[in-house]
């Protein structure tokens, strides 16, 4: 998962911190977007464990992932509006404590219904969390310099997060069963709590009076989670039953009141106006197609390993391994240099060219394959992640003016999370409809299974070219050479679209002082490096 966004700017302007108590700060968000970014992979290759105990049916078993999606995804813009009434400090402090306590209830769970409720409240407690935590580096790393640094090590952790993840799902499960991939979240978590009350700066918000868009939040999360359950349920109950089109046509309907309520709402959670930006808009459908996509990529081929090939949990973590690696090295270490030479949406569109190829090829996954010849060549194809989202999030921020940066980059988290688990869900349901049907059919329980996942991953692949098409025909074409960084970490100059150096406080083609210019550069780079 990638790290989140700030959802708002600041509320308000903490006193000066020292250099220590900034870089134990520091310490302390990074330690919180660790154990998020580890919920959401740790849990992957835990899965089948999980399932074989707790009896979960093979669609509900999603729900595992998607209770946890759900409420993230739901709750993060409302999460950052409290942020900024209540405080930050306060914001995380509460998220983190809410986490932690969920992970014990997840560990402890002896039932389906439980651990769904449990991963239900992880999800609340991260989006309180991961809302405000970037914001609150931001405000404490003023210095161009130590910023830099400060989100670089942020970044870092979110990569290496994702990587750990799955290594330490597999080789918990296999050692100490499914449950301690949620307990070891409970000495982090009371020691993240334990500093953090020490070294985050206080902050003030205006307070609850100045409006929180509660009505919105509600609309917005109760929809999506009608919307995936339908999508779940149609497993069981058919794609065109009562159950399925009525509890689909109820979520459309409570999306669309959503939307009357941000155009009337005093304070609404988003604003319509950002909508109306073709970059805003066409990254957000982009990154819903793309992730739908590619987080089913993750949890099909660890399932792929497990029951199919007959690996382990360990071994299945370690052999998703390279895929992760690749991601976070090609993001971290390549995707902005090519950016800066190609440009933005060159770069997205050949990292969304090796993803669909990626799908592709893995169609022709056998039911009796081998790793090293089949699958591990594959893993490298998932390079194109690490192209396509760095640079899908530079298109999304250029498109936002100062005073809805944050705004913007709230938005752009949820429809991520959003996607995230309307993949799982459609995805994950048509995979195991599949195999339903040709073991009816008299399928080895191997080609089953391997069936319904190459349908998954064909859908995949045809979600990822609509993704193509978007940002072919919708995002404009960005030049290279816009958003460049000196080593230190302060802006260089820049070039209008004409190609002529801006000077200092001169105005670019659209109108803008070059220190507004400047301010959405950064804005852009954190939200790349996050």
């Amino acid at each position: 998962m990638s790290a989140p966004l700030p959802a708002q700017p600041p509320a308000s302007t903490p006193a000066p911190a020292t250099t220590r108590s900034r870089r134990l700060a520091l310490g302390v968000i990074a330690t919180g977007l660790l154990m998020t970014v580890l919920d959401g992979s740790i849990v992957t290759v835990a899965m089948p464990a999980i399932q074989n105990d707790l009896g979960f049916s093979p669609a509900g078993l999603s729900w595992v992932v998607n209770a946890y999606l759900i409420a993230f995804g739901g709750l993060l813009l409302l999460a950052g509006r409290l942020g900024d009434l209540i405080g930050r400090r306060r914001m995380f402090l509460t998220g983190t404590a809410v986490f932690t306590a969920a992970s014990v209830l997840a560990g402890a769970a002896g039932s389906p219904a439980l651990l769904i409720t449990a991963r239900f409240l992880q999800g609340t407690g991260s989006a309180m969390a991961s809302a405000v935590g970037l914001g609150i580096l931001v405000t404490l790393f003023t210095e161009s310099r130590e910023r830099t640094r400060a989100i670089a090590v942020f970044s870092f952790t979110g990569a290496a997060g994702a990587s750990i993840g799955q290594v330490l799902g597999g080789v918990l499960t296999d050692a100490v069963g499914w449950h301690w991939i949620f307990l070891i979240n409970l000495p982090i978590g009371v020691a993240t709590l334990l500093v953090a009350v020490r070294v985050l700066p206080a902050d003030r918000g205006p307070g609850l009076r100045a409006g929180a868009d509660v009505i919105g939040a509600v609309l917005v999360t109760s929809g999506v989670m009608l919307g995936i359950y339908s999508v779940v349920g149609a497993g069981t109950h058919g794609w065109l039953s009562a159950h399925t089109l009525g509890l689909g046509a109820l979520a459309l309907a409570l999306l669309a009141g959503f939307f009357v309520r941000q155009a009337t709402a005093g304070t609404p959670l988003l604003p319509l106006r950002v909508l109306r930006s073709r970059s805003v808009s066409g990254a957000n459908l982009v990154q819903m197609l793309m992730v739908a996509a590619l987080f089913s990529f993750q949890i099909l081929v660890a399932l792929y390993l497990q029951r199919v090939l007959g690996h382990g949990a360990a071994a299945t973590g370690l052999a998703m391994l390279p895929a992760a690696a690749v991601i976070g090295a090609v993001s971290l270490g390549v995707s902005a240099r090519l950016s800066a030479r190609f440009g933005d949406r060159n770069v997205l569109l050949l990292g969304l060219a090796l993803l669909i190829a990626l799908l592709g090829l893995l169609t022709r996954l056998p039911a009796h394959g081998h790793y090293a010849t089949d699958l591990l060549p594959l893993m490298f194809l998932a390079a194109g992640f690490g192209l396509a989202l760095p640079a899908l999030t530079a298109l999304g921020m250029s498109g936002a003016g100062e005073e809805d940066a944050g705004l913007v980059s709230g938005l752009f988290n949820t429809t991520q999370q959003i996607g995230m688990a309307t993949g799982v869900a459609v995805l994950s349901t048509l995979a195991a409809s599949r195999t339903g049907t040709l073991l009816s059919e008299g399928s080895s329980r191997a080609e089953a299974l391997t069936g319904g996942y190459h349908l998954a991953f064909a859908v995949g692949g045809g979600l990822l070219t609509a993704a193509f098409v978007v940002a072919l025909t919708v995002l404009g074409r960005t030049r290279p050479g816009t958003r460049t960084r000196t080593r230190s970490g302060a802006p260089t100059r820049t070039r209008t679209r004409s190609g002529a150096p801006t000077g200092t406080g001169a105005p670019t083609r659209s109108g803008r002082p070059e220190h507004e210019a400047v301010h959405r550069t950064e804005a852009t780079d954190a939200g790349r490096s996050a």
